[in-house]
């Protein structure tokens, strides 16, 4: 790979360690930990104006130093030409074409930074008192709208200026923390006019308002949207607060005049999730993603657009069965592409408009990102449960994939390689079960292996073709077991009423469907009936806390990660209450019958049952499912006799993060793993 004009550093920079691409040696070609954490992770290509150039950014790991960072690169849509631009100690994020392709505009540390198309010549634009998030540039690059923070509640020392050290949190209404902070800031987003040289005539868009755009805790800039014209903006908001903000799922798609400062709701009415809002490139119709019910989550996600002219709103995926996602539009408004998991795979589709008529464009085991339109061809990402994010080219007539960038081959090549198969497994109420079996590389029928159920979290979710080095299961596999991952009730890949069954049922049909697994795989001579594990996080710890009560004995091995297990607790502890107000029938003291029987089932109440060793880990910065109801777990465990134990990580949300303690999970993982199964 050459190498284009590198960024200079400050003296402070270069004393500065630069984390950058890894070279490991595999002799034994078997996938570690340490090595899974040396790969690149590939992200937010960009197509160049001409469109013959795409730029994105590789993330880089430096397990020593705990940290990780990312650089720019540059390719050309044919593949050839791969250039790494950035070489420095900072993370470089956010990175957008500018000035028509001559320049590149991007983050680092939180402020905005220009440089040349070809790496070299980088200034710094801004130097704000709070960090840009993310920033977008209008068509026309005249103006910029981004995201930042701005305060949420008043500290002690605004009401009581002679106790300036006092450090109570004066809380008066939910949602006071939310997934891992507590909401002291919320996101705002502001416009500002941007000549390449400064940013000038910042105005908040929600000025004063107590309202977070993009909301939390997962979205971004994608949220908002210009016009082709630079005058609007379209955004999603969930404009509640307090208690009702902690029940509700309502986001709306408004529409923001810069001229005026005038909000228009253009989906007043429509009481469920309404997000990423497209404007397509006529300026007359915006798309976005609609869910119909108020307070459910995992409802249809429908494609609708709205014309502006006239105000009418269109469901266009009413004839799809399945969720849509990352919608983008193509040059001439006329079509629309999105992705859709179906089956267990998440492809591209393409539907026209007007009309729906929609027409799948990739095929194969892959999960396959958002697309953008190159010249005649598209691009985008994918990835695998046996690779991480690639760039590809996809021909949208022929449906033939080209993969651009080949970023972790060099360690790729150096693994042994697994097996990947698909099942159709009948269940016990005599449904046909989506189930994803891996097997250790080399393996061998005449063998027998141990093997781990893996219990999704969610609950709502899909096991697809996907790459994650929190769970990563090409590497559960690379450690001698036979993964087995079954897309139980509960999944969304496989129609509504699919998804929909697990609501009101969390110890039922969903637990049957993870037996049934077991059961059919069991029947193989290569597994060892004996020596089986059942791992999961989320609702998939709450699985693993429920199973450990009625597994009759299927399994010699218990992992739990962030799991639910006293549901009534958990009602009263966690912040979005609008999730266990759907999926438990209501709260604890409601009397419907869905509820009370939710609750009287819940896994704290098979604890006198549990006769298998477990292994429970839990992040203390975890408000989703909170720390306790891991400790809760492991103090009964050990009070019964039960052999267990327990890793907390108290700088850890609901998911394990950071480098080190990653790695660390994943030794204790298959550590407790090889004490029981080996």
């Amino acid at each position: 790979m050459t190498m284009a004009a590198v960024i200079t550093c400050s003296p402070r920079q270069e004393r500065e360690k630069i984390i950058g691409k890894n070279h490991p040696v595999i002799e034994d070609g078997i996938l570690t930990p340490e090595i899974m954490h040396q790969f690149g992770n590939l992200s937010d290509p960009q197509v160049s104006p001409d469109g013959s150039k795409i730029l994105y950014g590789v993330s880089y790991t430096d397990l020593a130093e705990n940290k990780r960072n990312r650089a720019l690169f540059v390719i050309n849509v044919d593949g050839t030409d791969n250039r790494q631009l950035t070489n420095t100690p900072k993370s470089e994020s956010n990175a957008r074409w500018y000035n028509n392709g001559a320049q590149i505009a991007y983050l680092q540390g939180g402020q905005l930074w220009l440089m040349n198309a070809d790496g070299s010549n980088p200034q710094k634009i801004s130097d704000m008192s709070t960090e840009m998030a993310e920033f977008a540039f209008s068509p026309d690059q005249t103006k910029l709208l981004f995201i930042s923070q701005v305060p949420a509640i008043k500290k002690p020392v605004d009401l009581y200026p002679d106790l300036p050290k006092a450090s109570g949190r004066m809380i008066n209404d939910l949602m006071y923390r939310h997934w891992d902070q507590w909401v002291e800031e919320i996101p705002h987003p502001f416009t500002a006019d941007f000549d390449g040289k400064r940013i000038t005539h910042v105005v908040d868009i929600l000025e004063g308002e107590p309202y977070e755009c993009p909301t939390l805790p997962s979205s971004g800039i994608e949220q908002l949207s210009w016009s082709p014209d630079g005058t609007q903006i379209a955004y999603a908001c969930r404009k509640l607060t307090g208690a009702a903000y902690a029940r509700s799922t309502n986001t709306d798609i408004y529409l923001y005049t810069l001229a005026t400062r005038e909000h228009k709701n253009l989906t007043q009415g429509m009481m469920g999730y309404d997000t990423d809002p497209v404007f397509s490139p006529d300026g007359r119709h915006i798309a976005w993603s609609s869910m119909e019910r108020e307070g459910y989550e995992a409802d249809k996600e429908r494609l609708f657009v709205i014309d502006l002219n006239t105000g009418e709103k269109t469901e266009l995926s009413q004839n799809f069965a399945y969720n849509i996602g990352n919608i983008s539009w193509h040059p001439d408004s006329k079509s629309i592409y999105f992705t859709s998991c179906v089956n267990a795979l998440t492809h591209v589709y393409q539907m026209a408009f007007p009309g729906a008529a929609i027409r799948q464009l990739t095929t194969g085991w892959n999960d396959f990102s958002g697309v953008q339109q190159a010249g005649d061809v598209l691009i985008g990402m994918y990835r695998s449960m046996f690779f991480p994010n690639e760039l590809v080219s996809i021909n949208p007539q022929s449906g033939t994939i080209q993969q651009l960038t080949f970023e972790n081959k060099h360690i790729l090549d150096q693994l042994a390689e697994g097996k990947c198969e698909e099942r159709w497994i009948t269940t016990t109420d005599n449904k046909q079960m989506h189930t994803w079996v891996l097997y250790p590389p080399g393996f061998d029928p005449a063998q027998t292996y141990p093997a781990i159920l893996i219990c999704l979290g969610g609950p709502q979710g899909t096991l697809s073709q996907s790459w994650s080095s929190r769970w990563n299961y090409r590497l559960m596999a690379a450690q001698g077991y036979i993964v087995i991952l079954p897309n139980r009730r509960g999944t969304t890949a496989f129609g509504q009423e699919w998804c929909e069954q697990i609501s009101g049922d969390y110890c039922g049909q969903n637990i049957q469907d993870y037996l049934s697994a077991v059961d059919n795989l069991k029947k193989e001579p290569f597994v060892d009936a004996n020596r089986i594990a059942a791992a999961g996080a989320s609702y998939g710890g709450y699985s693993v806390y429920y199973l450990a009560g009625v597994h009759n004995k299927r399994f010699k091995a218990f992992i739990a990660h962030a799991g639910i297990f006293n549901q009534e607790h958990m009602y009263m502890t966690t912040e979005e209450i609008w999730f266990p107000n759907w999926d438990n029938g209501g709260a604890p003291w409601d009397k419907n019958p869905i509820a009370q029987r939710h609750y009287a089932n819940s896994p704290h109440t098979l604890v006198d049952k549990w006769d298998t060793p477990i292994l429970i880990t839990h992040g203390e910065r975890d408000y989703r499912v909170p720390v306790d109801q891991g400790m809760a777990a492991f103090n009964a465990a050990k009070l019964l006799g039960v052999e267990a134990e327990m890793v907390l990580f108290p700088d850890e949300n609901h998911w394990i993060l950071k480098p080190q303690n990653s790695i660390l999970w994943n030794r204790t993982f298959f550590n407790f793993l090889a004490k029981h199964l080996k």
